[in-house]
């Protein structure tokens, strides 16, 4: 079978990339406005060659802090290291986009373009992000009209797009209706489904709607995907990294146990000896005494703490009627509540299980959450690397739309 080309729109850190990349399918283009998340993708491809020519050693020296990034890059061949394109997909940008898409193909013993993945920024089909939202000129809400174009222009065998489960009652259905329409008219035959990321191995319950569309010259369909049935906890992917106090930074870290079964299966410690990144953000002592008092209802009674729970000496919040649950304890004992981007802002949603951890999670623990394995380094700061992880697709359900989608086109 040739060797599948595909682009990634929207790319963030490239996590939607990830499963297919592991499948051997080759990115042409990743397109992603967010300078941080763009060296972030970079970084991985460098895993990703370094891999393939059997050098990670160096991979490893840069992730340890031994080298450079530049002294990293400089191992990158000049295709992998033109993907990566650093730009918002507007109007004004496409001109360029496809004319570096273009060029990067012809490079290439096969210059055919076979698949588009990518998940337009989903804040506006959020439920918590409909509130003032105008409809008529929000940009974000036409960006499949964008995703739409590159559809038009390369003319892809088949897509994927990602987005949250909000996208389907957005403008009471409407706009649904209206992007359906719009894929159709591009000449895609189109089918959606929600997938739970709970399902495919990761411990994390995670709703997304992905939405598979195929040329109509084509024989396709939605990918049949199989469920992983198993029992594994947070506490399989929390139990072998060092303790923190709050705002304590390691950058390398030793594991303090073997592996959990959970990381051996999933291949998320990938056999190395030590993982990164594992940091804490500081907490007031305000905060902590209310973290301690919502861990320990949590120990106590499995129950979530209600901010009108907390003792008012402690409330910063004079709104007692809405958005109780703004203080939230992962479940170390089953699997995790949805990750998202506002862990950037705060860990109020994302507090350890552990007593004796009393803090928010740490940017290695959300990775973990998301499946990322140990090995994947998020450039930037803390606050930038918390970001790329709560915006993620997790790598786990790539992977699992990944195999699906090339059956698919075996058969083709």
């Amino acid at each position: 079978m040739k060797q599948l080309n595909y682009i990634d729109l929207f790319a963030g850190a490239s996590a939607l990339s990830e499963g297919f990349k592991q499948l051997k399918f080759n990115p042409v283009a990743h397109i992603e406005m967010d300078t941080e998340a763009c060296l972030t993708i970079k970084t991985r491809e460098a895993y990703h060659h370094l891999k393939e020519i059997n050098k990670l050693d160096t991979y490893y020296d840069y992730i340890s802090g031994n080298i450079s990034r530049d002294s990293l890059y400089k191992h990158i061949p000049s295709e992998k290291a033109n993907s990566v394109i650093n730009a918002e997909i507007s109007d004004s940008s496409l001109k360029h986009i496809f004319k570096t898409i273009e060029t990067n193909l012809k490079q290439l013993p096969n210059s055919e373009l076979d698949l588009i993945v990518g998940g337009p920024p989903c804040q506006a089909y959020s439920l918590i992000g409909r509130h003032g939202v105008d409809w008529e000129n929000d940009h974000r809400l036409k960006l499949y009209v964008q995703y739409g174009r590159f559809l038009k222009e390369f003319k892809p065998k088949a897509f994927v797009f990602e987005n949250v489960p909000g996208i389907y009652s957005a403008n009471n259905g409407s706009h649904f209706t209206h992007l359906k329409k719009y894929f159709r008219k591009l000449g895609y035959e189109i089918d959606d489904r929600i997938l739970n990321a709970k399902d495919y191995g990761v411990l994390q319950n995670r709703r997304r709607v992905i939405i598979v569309g195929w040329r109509k010259d084509i024989q396709f369909s939605f990918p049949e995907l199989k469920p992983i049935v198993h029992n594994y906890t947070v506490e399989d992917i929390f139990s072998d990294l060092s303790p923190l106090t709050p705002g304590q930074v390691i950058n390398k870290g030793k594991y303090r146990k073997e592996p959990s079964d959970y990381l051996k299966q999933f291949d998320l410690s990938n056999g190395v000896d030590f993982y990164t990144q594992h940091i804490s953000r500081p907490h007031n002592s305000n905060d902590l005494k209310i973290y301690k008092i919502a861990i320990q209802k949590w120990e106590d009674e499995n129950k979530r703490l209600k901010y009108t729970d907390i003792p008012e000496k402690l409330r910063t919040q004079k709104n007692t009627d809405s958005f109780l649950d703004r203080f939230k304890v992962v479940d170390g004992k089953g699997i995790s509540h949805t990750v998202v981007a506002h862990i950037s802002k705060d860990g109020h949603y994302y507090i350890h299980p552990s007593i004796n951890q009393c803090r928010s999670i740490s940017v290695r623990e959300a990775a973990r959450i998301q499946s990322f394995p140990d090995n994947f380094f998020f450039e930037g700061s803390r606050t930038a690397a918390f970001r790329q992880i709560g915006n993620a697709v997790p790598p786990l359900l790539s992977l699992a739309i990944a195999n699906g989608i090339k059956k698919l086109f075996q058969k083709i």
